[in-house]
């Protein structure tokens, strides 16, 4: 269980995969290279939620279910909406009830109407593997494309190795090393089969690079994808925040992409400009999207250091952005321990103009205390104002 740069303090995952077995607790893609695919996923029983028809309905779901062995608790959780009322939802390192695997880098649920149910990987690992070098994968965005008879679910995701903090040359215990983007092909009746995953681009730990797929978008026939990167420690400020598009049907082909400069795109992707800057700057994960004809970047300003949700207006996928509006508080929390961090916008979940519902993760410094208490290892919802 871990904080992504710097909101993911990888110092605490080593310790967590430790003290939780103890306890056995209730710059863009020059090329791409193929991961290991496991086939065959399957799912759990379906477990009840009650109603989701409010906020307060969720967060009581989300706050009081016990869960399953094969999922406890998570952070991140980027959502997609399937035919018929359901929705998958990604999620990255997942708490489980195991001595041998008590957490895995990334996970996945199906949402239907009145249950939800674990997507479980046919090694009983996570749901896109790890490399057979041991490098895994965190969720950044996701979307959806295809017939609804036959949808077809994009993952981007950043690739992640366990290091140690001198290794890592920002005194944590990992290394981003690039994105990558997975591919499910979804059943009828909803199950996803992991088709391919592709590593964009060499590993690279160098944070200047942009981390494309950040956040994405579709419109007009466009596949737009959100990089942030950040020249200095990370934890001084947030995120640049660059983008790219390409053709949906083409965003394996690397040669597709393009890059905006300023004035026009192109495909020299370090001519891509900062839409927001580093300073006063965006997480590393975020969300941009469209809603009733405005565009907006959705954030916790000044990554894990600061205090602040906040949306940045826009005119168009490629702004201009801003000014940014504080749109909710989102304080770490000195006495109890509680990290807050990474806000994510889900425009499909509970639409009411004029507003989106958010989601922020949610750890504490104590990793004995969230072994012990899995709950707490959860997202938590709310709804926020957009700017008018």
């Amino acid at each position: 269980m871990s904080v992504r740069p710097p909101t993911r303090a990888l110092a605490l995952l080593v310790s967590v995969a430790a003290v939780c077995s103890g306890l056995v607790v209730g710059a863009g893609p020059p090329s791409a290279t193929g991961s290991r695919v496991e086939r065959g996923a399957h799912l759990t029983d379906c477990v009840p939620t009650g109603p989701r028809r409010t906020v307060a309905e969720i967060n009581r779901f989300v706050d009081t279910a016990p869960g399953r062995a094969e999922f406890l608790g998570a952070d991140v959780g980027v959502d997609v909406r399937l035919p018929r009322g359901r929705s998958l939802w990604f999620f990255a390192d997942t708490l489980r009830r195991s001595s041998d695997e008590p957490l895995v880098r990334n996970s996945m649920l199906l949402f239907s109407p009145d249950c939800v149910q674990v997507v479980l990987a046919p090694g009983g690992g996570a749901i896109v593997p790890e490399r057979d070098d041991g490098v895994g994968y965190w969720p950044m965005s996701t979307w959806r494309r295809g017939p609804d008879s036959a949808p077809v679910v994009y993952l981007m995701l950043q690739r992640v190795a366990a290091t140690t903090a001198d290794e890592s040359g920002s005194g944590f215990g990992f290394a981003t090393l690039g994105p990558a983007v997975a591919v499910f092909d979804i059943s009828p009746e909803g199950l996803p089969s992991l088709r391919q995953v592709l590593d964009l681009g060499p590993d690279d730990a160098d944070g200047t690079i942009p981390e494309w797929g950040a956040a994405s978008a579709l419109d007009r026939g466009w596949l737009y994808l959100y990089g942030t990167s950040a020249r200095q420690l990370p934890g001084i400020h947030g995120f640049a925040l660059r983008v790219a598009r390409v053709r949906p049907d083409r965003v394996l082909d690397l040669d597709g992409w393009e890059y905006w400069a300023g004035s026009s795109w192109t495909p020299d992707p370090d001519d891509a400009i900062a839409l927001i800057p580093e300073e006063g700057g965006v997480s590393q994960t975020l969300s941009v999207w469209k809603q009733q004809g405005r565009w907006y970047a959705l954030s916790k300003q000044d990554e894990f250091l600061g205090t602040r949700i906040v949306v940045w207006p826009g005119e168009s996928p490629v702004g201009p952005f801003g000014p940014a509006v504080a749109v909710a508080d989102l304080p770490c929390d000195a006495a109890t321990g509680e990290l807050r961090y990474m806000p994510l916008a889900h425009p499909d979940l509970l639409p009411f103009p004029d507003t989106v519902v958010v989601s922020y993760s949610r750890n504490y410094l104590s990793v004995a205390e969230v072994c012990a208490r899995p709950l707490l290892y959860r997202p938590h919802f709310l709804r926020v104002s957009l700017p008018p």
